[in-house]
């Protein structure tokens, strides 16, 4: 390789990345000048106001530092940030022949959460059918599970005040187990936010709870193209370890991005599973205490909306060998809250 002397390389740096020259025969002057303001507002709703002004320009490209631009804009634009953070907003002014001059500034902004879909599980009976349907039936499930999916209330039921998914060991239509699988596919799906669900988990050898979302697109972009986020898994022998993993189609072998953290009293007490998901990254917590993060950008499928899974499998590949003496067991889920 050639080496340009450091003044030269420099040099050719920033002509690049600062300004673009006109083509030949043309008179057009590149901007010059750019100065931004920025207004955030007060009352925590995220909005921030961008006044760009510059000698020679007729419009402005503008990136918020967040894989979020705005291209073609005028001097003001505003901007709703979903989520608080320290972001470096770009902001490119062009000429009318295309000449641009580019500066970063520093926006700090504090956005409120505020809920936006909930399930308080305070009435009983079967669960609320605007919220939850169901995913039926036995097959194993691309996982070798045992059971078959019902949407019984044997298999999930809402009293005093909880959730209670169910597994089951019976005969059932050719399978030895049940349970349920409930979803809020075609209900409610969401993109960007908080996701806190309050549970406390099976003990039975065995069990396989989970609490996780799939992207809403399924049905046309198959897994793992549509995207998986695993909020909590418990194996079926490893009580005290709760997973959280990232399916997606570029992760190494498809067999998931994630961690694990320890939680002793996960089948005797009701932990917080959350995800924080933001168009940077997706973190997961229990009891607030985050323990991976993924950094996602526009090439991974975490920017489209998704929807909420809550189930018990029994056995498979990751549930493992059943407890021979096994009769039931449950996931008892306190709320789910989703916050924007």
């Amino acid at each position: 390789m050639k080496f340009l002397p450091l003044v030269v390389l420099f040099s050719l740096i920033l002509t690049i990345s600062c300004s673009k020259k006109s083509s030949p025969g043309t008179t057009d002057t590149a901007p010059s000048d750019l100065n931004i303001s920025v207004v955030i507002s007060t009352d925590s709703s995220g909005n921030v106001t961008f006044t760009s002004t510059a000698t020679n320009a007729v419009k402005f490209d503008y990136d918020f530092g967040n894989n979020v631009s705005q291209t073609g804009a005028a001097g003001n634009v505003t901007y709703k940030y979903p989520f608080s953070g320290s972001y470096t907003a770009r902001v490119t002014a062009f000429s009318a022949g295309g000449a641009y001059i580019s500066k970063t500034v520093p926006v700090n902004v504090i956005v409120a959460f505020r809920l936006v879909w909930a399930d308080e599980f305070n009435t009983p009976g079967s669960p609320d059918p605007t919220k939850w349907g169901y995913d039926l039936g036995a097959g194993g499930w691309g996982n070798n599970e045992l059971e078959y999916y019902t949407n019984r209330q044997a298999n999930a039921v809402v009293s005093n005040g909880t959730l209670k998914i169910y597994a089951v060991k019976e005969s059932y239509n050719g399978s030895s187990y049940t349970s349920a699988r409930m979803l809020t596919n075609n209900l409610y799906s969401f993109q960007y936010g908080r996701i806190d669900v309050r549970a406390k988990l099976p003990a039975g050898i065995g069990t396989w709870p989970a609490i996780w979302m799939l992207g809403s697109d399924i049905a046309t972009v198959p897994w793992p193209a549509c995207g998986e986020i695993d909020i909590m898994e418990q194996s079926g022998s490893a009580k005290s370890t709760i997973y959280g993993t990232m399916h997606y189609p570029t992760e190494v072998g498809q067999y998931g991005d994630g961690s694990s953290t320890t939680n002793n009293t996960a089948s005797t007490a009701f932990h917080v599973y959350s995800a924080l998901w933001t168009p940077q990254s997706i973190q997961l917590s229990v009891d607030s205490v985050v323990y991976y993060s993924l950094p996602i950008n526009q090439t991974t499928p975490f920017n489209q909306s998704f929807f909420i899974i809550l189930n018990i499998a029994m056995g498979g590949n990751f549930g493992g060998a059943v407890d021979p003496s096994f009769v039931a067991d449950s996931m008892v889920v306190d709320y789910v809250h989703v916050y924007q």
